[in-house]
């Protein structure tokens, strides 16, 4: 298994949605899947079997938070310092499609679906920002056709 990248804060998401599974989620489920059991026929129990489905995907996602956390590598962003955009830039870039400024931070893949200003270093459009510098023109295959942006800055927060 990879490490997983991430900022400190997307560390501190992680713990807290794998905190709140543990200690409300979880014990949410039991509740309604005891209540579930007490209303007789399991094979036919419709709450029964809703309230397990929903047991499962908790239980999925607490496992998958816990690999990515005993697997992360937590980056301080504001102690970096660098040549190149590298994980946890925020860069600024030219759009020439949308004509317009864009901002966006590089980040761990959970972090990314937080915030609309941030982007997965894994992305396609990530990956074509790392090791790249101000005034350097990064092309990203999409399925419209190439999409073109021109790196005006970046900077570590």
């Amino acid at each position: 298994m990879s490490d997983c990248p991430m900022t400190l804060l997307g560390k501190k998401m992680l713990e807290s949605e794998l905190n709140q599974l543990i200690k409300v989620d979880r014990e949410y489920i039991k509740q309604a899947i005891s209540e579930a059991r007490e209303l007789g026929d399991l094979k036919e129990n419709a709450e029964y079997h809703a309230a397990k489905e929903r047991q499962s995907i908790i239980e999925g996602r607490i496992m998958d938070l816990q690999s990515k956390l005993a697997r992360a590598k937590v980056i301080d962003v504001s102690a970096m310092k660098a040549e190149k955009i590298v994980f946890g830039a925020t860069v600024t870039f030219y759009d020439q499609v949308k004509d317009i400024e864009v901002t966006y931070q590089l980040v761990g893949e959970d972090e990314a679906g937080s915030d609309p200003g941030k982007i997965s270093f894994s992305s396609p459009l990530g990956r074509a920002l790392i090791g790249k510098e101000p005034g350097d023109e990064v092309v990203v295959k999409a399925p419209k056709g190439d999409l073109v942006y021109e790196i005006i800055s970046f900077r570590f927060n």
